[in-house]
């Protein structure tokens, strides 16, 4: 009768047990959806990155159901040490396992905590550059100009040096002409100026700058710059190239090229 009232006891235990984990359960969870509503609504006010709000929410996640399993393991009477002791082991594994792919993990939260660049700006980097398309926290992709796509590591990319060309909305347009050095020098400056003016796009404020910028070996090199809009500074810069080769020509500024004159001796 003894062992039955014992049997009967522990069952009573364990149905209890049971059910006040699955009460646990539902409660937590609701808990756990509220907390996560309340993680959106601050990175929604807080203008955060889409990217870094999805990981935040991901992370607070991931560790209120882990701490709600750890709740009802041991609710349920399980040893919780023996489990931390074996999660830690299996942990320690997959890091080892997975060094490389922690890192670029790493350097994808830097990237989106300390924003250097976002969606949509145009960088430039010692591994390649263009349009950042997409920000992930694995690897970040860029779009070039001739529309293909650079996939780089996070790892990488967070720890190289970066050049934003779009964080002012302003960018300076340098075109560098290497001209004869018989033609006049100050001729040609001013007819680069004259392009820079005359292009409907370069901004009118008086800092169109010309200056002879180098000796080369077949004469000199004239530079001019000038500023435009960051979306218009490829076309701009384009069309710029054209319109001083034309007015050169015109103006009878000879750009020079390497060449090699060959003498034939007939014996």
């Amino acid at each position: 009768m003894a062992n039955i009232a014992l049997l009967g006891e522990y069952a009573s235990g364990l149905i209890w047990n049971v059910v006040a984990a699955i009460i646990i359960y539902l409660v937590g969870k609701r808990l756990i959806a509220l907390a996560l509503n309340g993680v959106e609504k601050a990175t929604s006010k807080a203008g955060t990155d889409e990217t870094l709000a999805k990981f935040l929410r991901s992370v607070v996640k991931i560790g209120l159901y882990v701490l709600l399993v750890f709740i009802i393991v041991s609710q349920l009477g399980v040893n919780t040490a023996s489990l931390i002791t074996v999660l830690g082991s299996a942990a320690l594994a997959v890091g080892l396992a997975l060094q490389g792919s922690l890192a670029n993990f790493a350097g994808g939260v830097l990237i989106l905590l300390t924003r250097p660049f976002k969606v949509g700006d145009y960088i430039v980097t010692g591994l390649g550059e263009g349009e950042v398309e997409e920000i992930n926290l694995v690897c970040t992709k860029l779009l070039t100009k001739d529309k293909k796509v650079v996939i780089i590591p996070n790892s990488a990319i967070s720890a190289a040096p970066i050049t934003n060309c779009s964080t002012h909305p302003i960018r300076r347009v340098d075109i560098s002409v290497p001209i004869s050095a018989d033609s006049d020098v100050t001729k040609a400056r001013q007819i680069m100026e004259d392009c820079f003016n005359a292009h409907p796009d370069v901004i009118k404020d008086g800092t169109v700058a010309s200056h002879l910028d180098d000796f080369v070996e077949n004469g000199v090199t004239i530079a001019a710059c000038g500023f435009t809009e960051g979306s218009k500074y490829w076309a701009v810069k384009w069309k710029l190239h054209e319109d001083i080769k034309a007015a050169f020509s015109e103006a009878g500024i000879v750009i020079p090229y390497n060449q090699m004159d060959v003498h034939v001796k007939n014996d």
